[in-house]
């Protein structure tokens, strides 16, 4: 997969309304949960997905899909590809397929031990970044010790989101590194259920 120029923005521009929301009347927010797929989903988009939950209250939700790979390039070679200096990078990144909503639209989600001018803290040992510059400190080999890359987002206005829990669309478990940040991306969703199981 090449990455388009489109792209360009997909990691310098943020839809920060979607970022910071207002945090006001929700009763009990999903931020920083994995939102896991049930064994009903009947939307494809959605089946088996496993979704980090970066901002749920009043006025709607954003997630991010972390368990579909799309492929891997060279870090010199995505830099080149959106029309930035790759010279004296190394390493590799994988790209995901973060939901059906603005796929030029890109995110990081990483380990908070690296920060920069677009950093979000999200707790749990969670950021969230949407600069290039964290692109680069990969290849320079001065990024965060983990990192998730992802294009586009899942969505939902006010209150859609609540109501596709209550028809068992969804369930909520707890998030951390590894699930969020390992490669095995084929198990994520398994894990993720079985996690539930535990916490019931």
């Amino acid at each position: 997969m090449k990455a388009s120029r489109a792209a360009v923005s997909t990691l310098a521009v943020a839809l920060l309304l979607f970022l910071t929301g207002s945090g006001l009347g929700q009763s009990v927010s999903l931020a920083g949960q994995l939102l896991v797929a049930s064994e009903g989903m009947a939307d494809p988009r959605f089946r088996e997905a496993v979704i980090y939950m970066v901002r749920h209250d009043e006025t709607g939700a954003l997630g991010l899909i972390v368990n579909r790979p799309v492929t891997v390039i060279g870090v010199a070679d995505f830099l080149r590809d959106l029309g930035r200096d790759g010279r004296g990078m190394s390493g590799t990144i994988r790209i995901h397929y973060g939901g059906p909503v603005a796929p030029s639209l890109g995110f990081v989600l990483h380990t908070p031990e690296w920060k920069g001018r677009e950093t979000r803290m999200l707790g749990d040992g969670i950021a969230l970044t949407t600069a290039m510059e964290i692109v680069e400190a990969i290849g320079h080999g001065t990024g965060p010790r983990r990192a998730l890359v992802v294009l586009g987002y899942a969505g939902w206005r006010a209150r859609q989101l609540e109501a596709e829990i209550a028809a068992d669309r969804w369930v909520s478990v707890t998030a951390d590194e590894s699930v969020l940040f390992d490669d095995d991306a084929t198990t994520k969703w398994k894990r993720a259920m079985a996690r539930r199981k535990i916490t019931l």
